[in-house]
């Protein structure tokens, strides 16, 4: 594909079936000759039809900001939801607010966005997408201009989990809304018995137990876990709360993250996890805090720093209170870091990070 316009084009439609009833959104991306960038309708299961209009318009905006486009055009055959976007009409339900806000948001990326409503008959691909995926009842992706679905193929994932697999379930999440595009092929488990292998269980996802107790040594621990990761066409792992040490292969150098709850290189190394890192911050008398996503090598927290997110530690603080509001910044930092590296914009050299532009071809 050449390189896409500094603007781009988006039709977007929701649907559902008995409002509240199976739902779906559809959305196209086009460039400013008319080439498909991108065609996508998700399943949203059970959902009104409102919910789905402003769940394709989020979608939608979200993969064009991926593109790092500074001007957006949408059209919608939403007549309520264009007149709600540029302050027409005031958005009554509590259920749609946090939608609308979300939508603002992500708008005010962009140096210019508008938006227009247009005629059913003029919003037909977006309008068929939503309607196919709720014929199937799943995801649908078109074939776009230069013979391929979505140019970013959807970076498979394989994460890391030692307890309540928190950090993991933010991860599928921002898979399923739209926001990561990102597939977990499989879940480690370093133990068998914690919350993160249940809900790893009840998402359907591909789940291993790899137990360091169950190996003599840590190189037959980690040659375990690496030959999971091949098997799975793993091409990122994410660390998400795991507390093992295992040794970084080559084949996965650069290519293994993690999320520290604090500010590296401060309060980090062997032993310094969860709680025990913010009990450690206030007894310091720190003033802020927050978390850093590296990549990992052979020594705890000591790899490339990627994103660091920053919150504010206050007088009345303990450590439940302060781990609340690190975890908040780590709901954004990780995925912002996930989406970098499958943007291919993440550089080390000399033990640093640096970001490179976006590249649009």
């Amino acid at each position: 594909m050449e390189e896409s316009s500094e603007k781009i084009i988006v039709f977007t439609d929701g649907a559902s079936r008995g409002n509240p009833g199976p739902a779906a959104a559809g959305y196209v991306l086009k460039d400013t000759k008319g080439s498909i960038l991108l065609a996508k309708g998700d399943f949203l299961g059970e959902k009104t039809n409102n919910f789905a209009e402003y769940t394709a318009i989020i979608k939608a905006v979200q993969a064009a900001k991926d593109l790092s486009t500074k001007e957006i055009e949408i059209f919608s055959d939403s007549e309520l939801l264009v007149q709600q976007l540029t302050g027409k009409y005031r958005v009554k339900s509590e259920n749609l607010k946090p939608l609308f806000d979300e939508a603002i948001a992500l708008l005010k990326c962009f140096e210019n966005w508008e938006i227009k409503h247009i005629p059913r008959e003029k919003n037909s691909r977006a309008d068929n997408l939503a309607n196919r995926c709720l014929n199937r009842g799943e995801d649908i992706e078109e074939k776009t201009a230069t013979g391929g679905t979505n140019k970013y193929k959807p970076l498979r994932l394989g994460v890391l989990i030692s307890g309540g697999g928190r950090t993991m379930i933010n991860i599928l999440e921002n898979i399923k809304q739209g926001k990561l595009n990102a597939r977990i092929c499989v879940v480690i488990s370093s133990r068998s018995k914690v919350a993160g292998v249940e809900k790893a269980r009840n998402n359907n996802l591909n789940l291993k137990i790899i137990r360091q107790k169950d190996f003599n040594n840590t190189g037959e621990f980690s040659k375990n876990i690496k030959e999971e990761l091949i098997a799975a066409g793993v091409e990122l792992v994410v660390q998400a709360g795991w507390l093992c040490y295992w040794k970084i292969p080559k084949e996965f150098e650069n290519k293994v993250m993690n999320i520290h709850p604090a500010l590296l290189p401060s309060f980090g190394g062997k032993g310094m996890w969860g709680h025990h890192v913010h009990e450690v911050v206030l007894e310091r008398g720190c003033k802020v805090s927050g978390c850093t996503v590296h990549f990992c090598n052979n020594e705890y927290d000591k790899g490339p720093i990627i994103i660091q997110r920053t919150c504010p530690v206050m007088d009345d603080d303990d450590e439940d209170s302060l781990a609340g509001r690190v975890f908040k910044e780590e709901c954004k930092a990780y995925p912002e870091a996930i989406r970098l590296f499958a943007q291919n914009r993440l550089v080390v050299k000399d033990g640093k990070v640096k970001r490179k532009p976006f590249n649009k071809s």
